[in-house]
């Protein structure tokens, strides 16, 4: 036991040591925002997303599966600038799995946002998914590509020296006599600049999740009512380098996980972990090494890897009270054309609790096509 404790002890000491890279990639070539602009008031505008996707999980544990994702999405949508501050937007989601017959999901998109100055104001589909940066363990990236459609209500605000992202999206409705239970999720993310000087940049983020179940119309009285909450808070330092190597930079945090429900289901009540990460950005790409330990966590839309509970297929509910990963994750990013974006990711990982499957990895490959074109 003693052993055990000082080799976790060393790692924790080697990732806090020295800088410490940001716990998850850019992904701002991923996103496709579109915010009312001052010069296309009364204009109508064209705008097409086209994500295609491989992300491939290479794992054969008790905790996350292993599986391929392969396709490609579109988000043709109409922009309507009916005012300096103010954006109607309608269009369609559309995901095609490779190997599959037909669509995989089709959804209709629709959205007003409203923006001045600093502040954002959203009423139907958010600008939501990896968009609101949560930590893997909160937010599991694969969501982009599963469940990128969130609809509901968000207010952002953007200055220079604080961020907010305030959000409620209602994945659920129920209607008298239902068979289902009704499923509300939100969260609240900031980020708040403590210095920033010509090369150093320290900021402390705070984000939460919650998720609740229930319902008073339905008729599954036998189901309990279900209220989940995951936050995080830590401290993130950035130091620009310049030419080949550009930055090395941090994002170090404590994530907890409570249930909150009347009824206790789950194996858990609470838990909590550490998400510690130290890495370098450089013209050839980011590398990151990156440490997960976790203790009795439970995720709500997290990436299964880091919870204490199974949702394998053939694992499920298999607990893991202390759950130790040590990842070390590279990523290339490249604009090849104007408006097309190459994503390169490889991610292998140590499960420090297997000796017997220790070294598992998924990769993916990202292209990002997205451009706005002027009809009226």
């Amino acid at each position: 036991m003693a052993i055990k404790l000082k080799k976790q002890l060393l790692t924790l000491l080697f990732l806090c040591s020295g800088f410490i890279a940001q716990a998850q990639f850019n992904n701002e070539a991923i996103f496709n925002r579109i915010r009312p602009v001052d010069s296309l008031s009364k204009s109508l505008h064209f705008n097409f997303y086209n994500f295609n996707y491989v992300r491939n999980y290479e794992y054969s544990d008790k905790f996350h599966d292993g599986y391929t994702l392969y396709g490609t999405q579109l988000e043709p949508q109409l922009v309507y600038y009916a005012h300096p501050n103010l954006a109607i937007i309608v269009g369609a989601y559309l995901r095609k799995d490779f190997g599959d017959n037909g669509l995989h999901d089709a959804q209709p998109l629709f959205s007003l946002k409203y923006h001045k100055r600093n502040l954002t104001l959203v009423f139907g589909a958010l600008e939501g998914n990896i968009q609101h940066n949560y930590i893997e363990p909160i937010y599991n990236f694969e969501r982009k590509i599963t469940t990128p459609v969130e609809y509901g209500t968000q207010l952002l605000i953007e200055r220079k020296k604080f961020k907010l992202d305030s959000w409620i999206a209602w994945q659920k409705m129920i209607y008298k006599g239902d068979a289902k239970k009704e499923e509300i999720v939100g969260g609240l993310i900031t980020e708040s600049t403590l210095l920033q000087t010509a090369n150093w940049k320290l900021t402390i983020p705070a984000q939460f999740l919650a998720y609740h179940q229930g319902g008073q119309i339905d008729v599954l009285k036998e189901i309990p009512l279900s209220t989940l909450f995951n936050g995080a808070t830590g401290i993130k330092l950035h130091k620009q380098i310049g030419l080949n190597v550009k930055e090395v930079f941090s994002d170090n945090y404590i994530a907890i996980y409570k249930d909150f429900s009347p009824t206790k289901v789950r194996a858990y009540q609470d838990g909590f972990g550490l998400w510690l990460n130290t890495g370098i950005r450089t013209k050839w790409g980011d590398l990151v090494a990156s440490y997960w330990k976790g203790n009795n966590f439970i995720t709500i839309k997290g990436m299964p890897l880091y919870q204490s509970v199974s949702e394998t297929l053939y694992d499920q509910g298999f607990t893991q009270s202390s759950r130790n990963i040590l990842a070390i994750r590279y990523i290339y990013q490249k604009a090849l054309l104007p408006n097309l974006y190459l994503d390169f990711r490889f991610e292998p990982h140590f499960d420090l609790n297997n000796s017997a499957k220790n070294l598992q990895f998924n990769h993916s490959l990202f292209l990002t096509y997205k451009e706005d074109f002027k009809l009226f």
